[in-house]
C-alpha cells in the first residue's frame, strides 16, 4: 500500500524527536468538495519537538516541493514562525521504485 506524505515525514520524525504532532485538521463544513483540509498558520502539517527545537513540518509529495516552498515564503505568518525560532522544514517524498524505498527531499527555510 502507497503511504502517504504526511505517514512518511510521521514515521521518520518518530525516530529523530521526541513529540510530534499533526496539526494539520480536517473542515467538512467548507469548501465545494465537501470539505478542505487546513494547515496550522497557512503551512504547517506537523510539529515537532527535539529537545529545545520546535521544528514546524509541511509534507507533501516530491514533485510538489517548491510549490509548498512558494506558499511558505508567501505566508503572511512565516515570519512570525522564524521569530519564534521555529525550525521550518519542508518534506517531499517519492518511493524510488529500484530500492522500494520511500525517500525525501528535505528543504529547510528557517
Amino acid at each position: 500500500m502507497k503511504k502517504s506524505p504526511t505517514q512518511c515525514t510521521l514515521d521518520k520524525l518518530r525516530e529523530d524527536c521526541d513529540a510530534v504532532q499533526v496539526v494539520e485538521h480536517w473542515q467538512s463544513f467548507f469548501g465545494r468538495k465537501g470539505g478542505v483540509r487546513k494547515d496550522l498558520f497557512g503551512f504547517i502539517d506537523i510539529i515537532a519537538l527535539r529537545g529545545e527545537e520546535t521544528i514546524a513540518v509541511q509534507a507533501t509529495s516530491w514533485t510538489s516541493v517548491s510549490a509548498r516552498v512558494k506558499k511558505i515564503a508567501e505566508s503572511e505568518h512565516v515570519s512570525a514562525v522564524r521569530k519564534a525560532g521555529w525550525k521550518i522544514l519542508v518534506y517531499g517524498w517519492r518511493k524510488n521504485e529500484k530500492t522500494n524505498r520511500y525517500e525525501a527531499r528535505i528543504i529547510d527555510l528557517s
